[in-house]
């Protein structure tokens, strides 16, 4: 579950911009504080994607039903993720790569350089995997990490970004990769994600069904036609109208249950943690 404390405030002397792509695809660089003012136009991811022969990760295109639009994505490991992002009731925006921000750090000069003293900066950047909309208002960054342990240059990306978004009282998070057999289910899922997915009047009577657990094609059985029913019965996983474990492989005989008439929990929970706690979010547009 994403969650936890608020990174401490940056120091007085860490200043931060931000650089974004504008409706023009015209770079603008702000200071960091202003950000906040432009999320509405943050739908272009800042930093691309290159696809080249040989290279080991795998970009791409995705659907997502949050935005009712393709979105890219520049691995699998950040496509598993953004599927996971996309099924969460609470998230009502997505972006990918969103912005950079930028900083300066402290270079210590090399011993042989007798014309300065001292120490003197370095420019340095990030671009978070992704921002999300959380329908509270809340904002969420988010980075993914498909490796351990961090790499240093990393790490220390990923520790100045918690602390920039902790001046904007935004949270941040680092995921790890998720596990095979839940990407397997939630892609799975994916496949029914779009509204023609959806008959109201077959999604109210399997509500009705699976307000006592039982095996899914049990349900889809009782409901009408598994070919008519099965369709619907897997867009309400995915909106999580209907729950099941799919930390278990999801089959005809996993037991399926009506969503208790609870308000949704304000952050993903499909999302593990590593290293850093969670800080810090961001703002778009519900786009549909």
């Amino acid at each position: 579950m994403l969650g936890g404390h608020t990174a401490e405030s940056s120091g007085p002397t860490e200043q931060f911009e931000a650089l974004y792509l504008d409706a023009d695809d015209t770079q603008q660089r702000v200071p960091w504080d202003q950000l906040p003012d432009m999320l509405d136009g943050l739908h272009r991811a800042a930093r691309s994607f290159p696809s080249y022969r040989g290279q080991r990760n795998f970009p791409g295109w995705y659907w997502s039903a949050t935005l009712r639009r393709r979105i890219g994505f520049e691995s699998w490991v950040q496509r598993d993720h953004l599927v996971a992002l996309d099924r969460d009731p609470s998230v009502i925006g997505i972006a990918v790569r969103p912005f950079w921000l930028l900083w300066t750090e402290e270079e210590p000069r090399h011993p042989t350089d007798t014309r300065n003293s001292g120490t003197g900066t370095k420019p340095r950047r990030h671009a978070p995997d992704f921002l999300a909309l959380l329908e509270h208002g809340e904002v969420l960054v988010l980075d993914t990490q498909p490796t351990e342990p961090i790499r240093p240059a990393a790490q220390e990306a990923f520790e100045v970004t918690a602390r920039a978004c902790a001046t904007l009282g935004w949270r941040y998070t680092i995921a790890e990769r998720l596990d095979e057999l839940t990407v397997t289910n939630q892609k799975w899922l994916a496949g029914y994600r779009h509204p023609r997915c959806f008959t109201p009047h077959i999604a109210e009577r399997l509500l009705e069904v699976f307000t006592r657990p039982r095996p899914l094609m049990d349900g889809a059985e009782l409901t009408g036609d598994p070919l008519a029913t099965l369709p619907v019965l897997y867009h309400l996983l995915w909106t999580q109208q209907l729950q099941a474990d799919l930390s278990l492989t999801l089959s005809d005989r996993t037991i399926v249950q009506s969503a208790t008439p609870t308000p949704p929990a304000k952050t993903p929970t499909t999302v593990a943690l590593v290293n850093i706690s969670p800080r810090g979010l961001v703002t778009m547009t519900h786009d549909g």
